[in-house]
């Protein structure tokens, strides 16, 4: 049976007539998170978690047809079973569950088995096809455990206010600024880019409390945020925002920066491995814990990562997708063009 079918709108249910987290406009969406390469403009209809739902409303605008429900519930589309469950990724990300007669077919979006304490923890679900990321599928990748991570962030901060410094945190708006904010909690005040404060408001909105923050007007003087926090989104890195910062010291939140040699590390004074994606081995906790009959790899190390699961015995195959290259310039547009 084919649940799911790969077209150039994106990744289509045909028995239930609806897509999920497709590129282009379509009749009927589910969103698996507020990420700009998965929530994009133009749909007639999405569906999404409760915690994303003020995020498409701030990201693509609050006049869009919107309906959301909660991790587990069950709703009905055309005959085909809908449920989704926690992604570990972000704020109200889900992965999507599709259920037609008896067998079952799990599109998880972006994923994280590690627990960051603002993400509803990652649930393993058992179906017979499984649609995976693999951003960073390749052995290289282990993460930090999050306290330990954290405390880098934190000593960093600490030798920084010593030396007179200004601590500049390079993440995105949605999911890793956040983490950062927790992770520096206490070591004195936090300043954020306005595009990460309209942000934090999704988290406050359902409960979720973050340390307190400042927004800052770049365009005035900015002398007063010497030795202190600041926190701006990836777009800004190397502007004419963080030279106006005084003795800037700036780090980049990456994954990337497991590997010395990514992409941009020289502009910047340090890197953390930071990520809201499974490493290597959370890729493959959660594939195997699947039993999926058949994995779909999508976005990232794709050749690398399907391979290595035939070669372990698990049928895989490669599926092109436009999620995952464009995040970092879908989050310029945003910041750029901000909406409502």
């Amino acid at each position: 049976m084919k649940l799911i079918t790969f077209t150039k709108k994106g990744i289509y249910c045909p028995q239930g007539k609806f897509y999920i987290d497709p590129w282009r406009p379509v009749e009927m969406a589910v969103i698996t998170h507020g990420h700009a390469d998965h929530a994009r403009w133009g749909m007639k209809k999405y569906l999404c978690h409760h915690f994303t739902k003020p995020i498409l409303y701030q990201r693509i605008g609050v006049d869009i047809e919107c309906q959301s429900i909660g991790y587990n519930e069950v709703i009905n589309i055309n005959g085909v079973k809908v449920s989704l469950h926690p992604a570990g990724h972000i704020i109200g990300s889900a992965q999507v569950k599709l259920e037609y007669k008896g067998y079952s077919s799990v599109i998880s979006g972006d994923y994280k088995i590690q627990d960051d304490g603002l993400s509803t923890p990652f649930e393993l679900v058992k179906c017979n096809e499984f649609v995976t990321e693999s951003t960073f599928g390749l052995p290289i990748y282990n993460w930090l455990d999050i306290e330990e991570l954290n405390k880098r962030l934190q000593n960093w901060v600490l030798r920084n206010k010593e030396n007179g410094k200004t601590s500049v945190f390079i993440g995105y708006s949605l999911g890793k600024a956040q983490r950062i904010m927790k992770a520096v909690e206490g070591l004195g005040k936090i300043h954020v880019h306005y595009s990460i404060g309209k942000l934090n408001e999704a988290f406050e909105n359902v409960g979720i409390r973050l340390p307190d923050y400042e927004i800052p007007d770049f365009k005035e003087s900015t002398k007063y945020l010497q030795n202190e926090i600041v926190i701006v989104p990836p777009a800004l890195l190397d502007s004419s925002i963080i030279r106006k910062i005084p003795e800037a010291a700036t780090a980049i939140c990456s994954g990337w920066m497991q590997v010395r040699g990514a992409r941009r590390w020289r502009s910047a004074d340090a890197g953390f491995p930071m990520s809201d994606h499974a490493d290597w081995a959370g890729l493959l906790q959660a594939v195997k814990a699947t039993e999926a009959e058949i994995v779909h790899v999508t976005h990232g190390q794709t050749e690398v990562f399907s391979k290595y699961l035939n070669e372990i015995g698990m049928k895989a195959d490669v599926i092109e997708t436009l999620y995952g290259e464009d995040e970092e310039e879908a989050e310029k547009e945003i910041i750029e063009n901000p909406g409502p």
